[in-house]
């Protein structure tokens, strides 16, 4: 309490509830030997149940004077050989992987209370699938990415309105521009950490690690 005796934020926070709902459950015993079978698992029962943006997950980076850096984004594709997602190579994000080509992916679906971390190296994937990529995506999105000022300061709202009408109108002239700048990475996963969260506070937590046998799965402390 405060010293007038209203609540503090402390107090405040403290008193939201969490993970208090009917959770999955999840037996470690019985998950795949691949980490990206478990994922989709996970993924499709997000989607069954109409989880909001389920394929939306965190990608955190490191900058060049070494601050972390993260941002949300859209999972593309994701198999045996990866995660992939996309971004504009003259971002922050772009520069920050072009200068060091690692990242770690957090995906939560808080009504499940259900985590997924991936962690490991990144890598640019064919100019032609990056293209395809970024012909699948709105005339709008495409026309933003053309413009090439992604987290640039923005001191005319205006001219921002008129160079977004004359890059969209590029499109429209021309359905088959592509960005060359647009890249289509695939994260190979060194870590996959799953975590079921637990009305009781016994969170479930299985890391796969990849060796050179192959994956091997690890149960964690929660």
């Amino acid at each position: 309490m405060s010293e007038n005796g209203s609540p503090t934020v402390r107090d405040w926070l403290r008193g939201i509830e969490v993970f208090d709902r009917p959770m999955p459950g999840f037996a470690p015993e019985t998950a795949p030997a691949e980490p990206s079978a478990l994922f989709l698992a996970w993924l499709t029962a997000a989607v069954d149940a109409g989880i909001p943006d389920p394929h939306a997950m965190t990608v955190s980076t490191v900058d060049e004077a070494g601050d972390p850096d993260a941002r949300v984004l859209i999972l593309k594709n994701v198999d045996p050989s990866g995660f992939q997602f996309a971004v504009h190579a003259a971002s922050p994000k772009g520069v920050q992987l072009a200068g060091g080509p690692r990242a770690a992916l957090t995906f939560y679906w808080a009504e499940f209370g259900r985590q997924v971390r991936v962690r490991g190296a990144v890598r640019a994937e064919a100019a032609e699938r990056a293209a395809a990529d970024f012909l699948a995506r709105s005339d709008t999105a495409r026309a933003e990415a053309l413009l090439g000022r992604q987290s640039r300061y923005l001191t005319d709202p205006d001219a921002r309105d008129r160079a977004l009408k004359e890059s969209v109108a590029r499109i429209e002239e021309r359905p088959d521009l592509v960005d060359p700048a647009w890249t289509l990475y695939r994260l190979v996963p060194d870590v996959v950490e799953f975590w079921q969260a637990a009305r009781s506070r016994d969170h479930v937590r299985l890391r796969y690690e990849r060796e050179p046998a192959g994956w091997q799965r690890r149960r964690l402390w929660p």
